[in-house]
């Protein structure tokens, strides 16, 4: 309906705009668009970003909304070289709003499986002032698609990650067409060596961000990285074959560098550590997670030069207390701290840190078993601004704990208590008084039911994330309360919830934006509770149906003909039949990633007509390995040709 008339002469779509530019939550802004069409038109007017789920709306959609700089196209279930073409022509065609690949400056293509070179290349000369592209994950992309993106001669952060076949030739082409690049992400793309490195140093003189985590480069890499006077961040997590000499390198170069991350590169000394803090006594962040067995004297006491540090990860490290007294006296600007399976972290240690480090708002003590309330409470004390404590296997953990964190830490966000014995009921109600909570995970916390979950879902509106993984104790009345009182819930985890029936699924069908759901091994839910979720919850974008033994295909129709939105769905290990399967694989159009593992009432026949109803959207799936033998040649290159990875298990 139309917006009042009253309300518009109040607010004028200036205003409005002005309101609609403080409105960060997607889902906020789609309740705004959605109200009249005063307020759709200025959503039309001023949106900048678009993610589109289906590659034939597009034209239309571009020609709706005329501001967009940002166009996200990770999502759809087939992108080719083909719909690209159709795309760019249609941009062309006579009543199409004109100029929308001039406007374009940032382009998502994650898993773009199915677009090769030809397809990539128009894109990128159609959209010639693009500055950020992101092709991460595009497994089968090789030398020519990034030959293709070489052609984006403004692109200041272009991310590859996962792009198995790019080569340093590749590489060599992007650093030779991209001499703008600030930000350069290459995670996980093996083919690279110290040869491209070596070039990319070279001729990217610009660059500030550089990801080269996992690669198997060596020590000369960074003999060439150390020549890059502006590079402010290095991720090299996971190059194990650097060793103390080219940390020496880079403690002698890039007189910039604020951030880095060295964490699991397991071919360093301490001395690696003590030459980077040596040359670099400005960093603001430092991860050396899994990376010393032990942290001592030696490299600690250089921590005194550290004096505007910022963020430190030790997770994985035996940390003596005198480690803690160092840190607390030198680093007062810390705001994150990362202590994970470390050993040697105890009470003392904790109140020792937290005197000096009052700042601090991310704190991980996962699995540091030793640490009592005492610790927890001096943490809740001392640091007023916490916004995220991780104390996952803390079982030494009490009531005291809980109700110290509900009475200092109002500002609390994410709160990851997964399997501490201590926490029950009582736990939970103090911890309702952190009304900012935005994340809590409770896996394998026994203790608690549904009496617990009441009171957090009475104080916590704003929950996006809860995770009761095998709380045996949360039932339906559990789930009623989280549908009433967390309207905001995006992902929920309730997998092996044995008490959990159709009548818990019911009340979930209310929380209408919740978009990923676990439920493996319910064995108590039917065909009737999947209706109502699938009806109930539009949004579903992730869902995990695992060991779910009851569900007749009742369910799973409704699933294909409610859930449109579903592109990660877990069906391993369910009755589906043949009917049922080909109806879920055929009606879910943006389907890109199943798990199809041990479905007994399933033929071969049956997998065949399936996987032939979704090749063209697939982008990967899940088979057991005997059936490789089973399907045709025909069904298993198709889905080849089509970018579709399948995984045999």
């Amino acid at each position: 309906m139309d917006c009042p008339d009253y309300i518009l002469s109040i607010l004028g779509e200036d205003l409005l705009s002005r309101i609609y530019a403080f409105i960060d939550d997607e889902s906020d802004r789609k309740s705004f668009r959605t109200t009249c069409k005063v307020f759709y038109r200025v959503d039309s007017q001023y949106r900048t970003h678009l993610r589109v789920r289906r590659l034939e709306f597009l034209p239309q959609l571009l020609s709706n909304f005329t501001c967009i700089t940002s166009l996200d196209l990770s999502v759809c279930p087939r992108v080719d070289d083909g719909s690209v073409a159709v795309v760019l022509h249609y941009g062309s065609a006579p009543g199409f709003q004109p100029g929308w690949t001039g406007r374009l400056r940032r382009l998502i293509l994650r898993r773009s499986c199915g677009l090769k070179f030809y397809g990539l290349e128009m894109l990128v000369r159609a959209c010639r002032f693009l500055e950020v592209v992101d092709v991460s994950y595009s497994c089968s992309f090789g030398d020519m698609e990034a030959s293709a993106l070489s052609c984006a001669a403004e692109v200041t952060d272009l991310r590859l990650d996962k792009c198995l076949g790019v080569t340093d030739v590749g590489l060599a082409k992007i650093a030779v067409g991209c001499p703008k690049l600030e930000r350069l992400s290459l995670k996980w793309c093996f083919e690279i060596t110290d040869l491209g490195i070596d070039l990319l140093s070279k001729k990217c003189v610009n660059l500030k961000h550089l990801d080269i985590s996992y690669l198997k480069v060596t020590s000369e890499s960074l003999r060439s990285i150390a020549r890059m006077e502006k590079l402010e961040v290095l991720e090299m997590v996971g190059c194990c074959l650097v060793d103390d000499v080219g940390m020496h390198y880079l403690g002698n170069g890039c007189p910039l560098l604020q951030v880095l991350d060295i964490s699991r590169c397991d071919g360093l000394s301490l001395s690696a550590l003590i030459s980077i803090i040596k040359g670099h006594s400005d960093l603001l962040q430092l991860h050396a997670s899994y990376c010393f067995f032990e942290l001592h004297m030696d490299p600690i006491c250089h921590f005194v030069d550290l004096k505007n540090l910022k963020t430190v990860t030790l997770d994985g490290a035996r940390v003596a207390y005198s480690c803690f007294q160092i840190i607390s006296t030198s680093c007062k600007f810390l705001v994150e701290i990362g202590l994970g399976k470390c050993k040697g972290v105890t009470d003392k240690g904790i109140l020792e840190l937290v005197s000096g480090c009052s700042n601090l708002k991310i704190l991980n003590l996962t699995c540091c078993s030793d640490i009592t309330d005492s610790a927890i409470m001096a943490i809740a004390e001392s640091c007023e601004k916490l916004v995220c404590l991780k104390l996952e296997c803390c079982n030494l953990l009490t009531d005291m704990s809980f109700y110290s964190l509900g009475s200092f830490c109002f500002i609390l966000e994410e709160l990851d208590l997964t399997d501490c014995s201590g926490v029950n009921d009582v736990g939970l109600s103090y911890l309702s008084k952190c009304s900012k909570l935005l994340c809590l995970k409770l896996g394998l916390c026994t203790n608690i039911s549904g009496n617990g979950l009441s009171y957090i879902a009475s104080n916590c509106a704003e929950m996006r994330e809860i995770d009761l993984y095998r709380c045996t104790g949360v039932g339906d009345d559990g789930l009623a309360a989280v549908s009433m009182g967390c309207k905001k819930l995006k992902k929920l985890n309730i997998s092996y919830c044995t008490k959990v029936t159709d009548r818990g699924l019911k009340w979930l069908s209310h929380l209408e934006v919740l978009s990923d759901l676990e439920m493996r091994g319910l064995m108590d839910v039917s065909g009737a509770g999947l209706t109502a979720v699938a009806a109930g919850c539009r949004g579903l974008a992730e869902l995990d149906l695992k060991h779910c033994e009851n569900i007749n295909d009742s369910g799973f129709w409704a699933l294909g003909q409610y859930s449109k939105n579903l592109h990660q769905l877990n069906l391993s290990n369910c009755t589906i039949s043949d009917v049922g399967l080909c109806l879920v694989m055929g009606n879910l159009t943006r389907l890109q990633d199943v798990k199809l593992v041990n479905l007994v009432n399933v033929s071969v026949n049956g997998f065949e007509l399936a996987l032939r109803a979704s090749c063209a959207r697939l982008k990967k799936v899940k088979l057991l390995a005997s059936f490789r033998s089973l399907l045709s040649e025909e069904i298993i290159e198709l889905l080849g040709e089509r970018g579709c990875r399948i995984r045999w298990d």
